[in-house]
């Protein structure tokens, strides 16, 4: 039998797959990892890959980083040959990273039906390499995985039809509330002699941390925040040197930690009194945990985690005021933990999508 072959390439396609692999080895489905070792630090992939039960690659294409056009080209060389070789009835891609579109794009030539998980997200700002890659992605997708009910519309309105787009909820959230019980943020505090309270911040998007000028601005905001309380900021390979040459470093409060496998980075956001990123799975992370979320970006493709959860988009002008609001213990900015759950949030997204895999299949 031809195998389902899933294509990860960065920390957040690991969390989202980790219950969709699972549910699909329930239904007896054979199965292929490629690791296309986009995420190529130990602490950013490999670890994700024994705290979630994952399955061992069966591949590595140790790609690592690189220009759009670089790794997107490596991805897809390495990608032809796996491809070739294996004959998958279906290719799985997550997200919205250089190796989802890259691996949409050999498919679709190898005439292999694609099914996309997390599609029909929209941020509508086009500068936004992950933008380009959904968009595209979608198009190439046989199966448009859709984790929150406006990404119906969204794929609608460019076109894709409806047979294909099947809302089935947010895989991500299914590992977030399995492993609840392990985020033990006291834990985390002592291994990295973190205070009780503490705001924690991840910042990697291109467009606030590669310009050594933006990046410079960005640190002033965080420096504002490490004045009212202890910051915590696991440094993402992608800006880290922008950010340590402006100076991340040179305030007291401010706590840079190396990369943290998935538990202990949940542990770490679920203890916090705030969360400052740019990051789009945070969003949603934080919104199911109730925890203030302040994305200090102009758009989010993720507008759900505005209206039933606790996110609220930030310029770097609003950054310390919202902060501050958040400290003094006021309103969070939407309904929080308490508030309504997005639709199929619910733990239970894995099992929803293996049903619409196999039923593809099987016709």
């Amino acid at each position: 039998m031809a195998p389902i072959v899933h294509v990860l390439g960065a920390r957040p396609n690991f969390v989202k797959a980790a219950p969709v692999i699972s549910a699909l080895a329930a239904a007896g489905a054979e199965q292929a990892v490629i690791h296309t070792g986009q995420h190529y630090d130990a602490r950013m992939s490999e670890i994700f890959f024994d705290q979630l039960g994952l399955p061992e690659p069966d591949v590595n294409l140790g790609v690592g980083s690189g220009g759009h056009a670089e790794q997107t080209a490596a991805l897809m060389i390495g990608l032809e040959q796996e491809f070739t070789g294996r004959s998958p009835a279906l290719v799985i891609v997550y997200g919205d990273v250089n190796s989802t579109i890259a691996a949409a794009l050999v498919a679709a030539k190898l005439h292999i039906p694609v099914a996309h998980v997390e599609a029909g997200l929209r941020s509508f700002d086009m500068t936004m390499p992950e933008e380009v890659n959904r968009r595209i992605t979608d198009q190439l997708s046989a199966l448009c995985l859709v984790t929150s009910p406006e990404g119906i519309g969204h794929l609608a309105a460019e076109g894709v039809a409806v047979s294909r787009a099947h809302l089935v909820g947010n895989p991500m959230i299914d590992t977030l509330l399995a492993n609840l019980d392990q985020f033990d943020t006291a834990a985390v505090r002592e291994a990295h002699g973190l205070p009780e309270r503490y705001v924690l911040a991840t910042m990697h998007r291109p467009a606030n941390v590669d310009a050594p000028e933006t990046a410079a601005a960005l640190v002033r905001r965080l420096h504002g925040v490490a004045d009212l309380a202890d910051l915590v900021i696991p440094v993402h390979p992608r800006g880290r040197a922008n950010l340590l040459a402006a100076g991340l470093d040179e305030h007291d409060r401010v706590h840079i930690l190396e990369p943290l496998g998935y538990i202990d980075f949940i542990a770490a956001v679920r203890g916090a009194a705030a969360v400052v990123t740019d990051s789009g799975g945070l969003q949603e992370e934080t919104t199911i945990l109730g925890v203030p979320c302040l994305t200090v970006r102009p758009n989010t493709e993720r507008p759900i985690t505005i209206t039933h959860g606790t996110n609220r988009l930030v310029t770097f002008e609003e950054l310390v005021p919202g902060v501050r609001k958040c400290l003094e213990g006021g309103p969070a900015p939407s309904d929080g933990p308490g508030g309504r759950r997005p639709p199929l949030w619910d733990g239970h997204a894995g099992p929803r999508i293996a049903e619409v895999i196999m039923e593809f299949l099987g016709e």
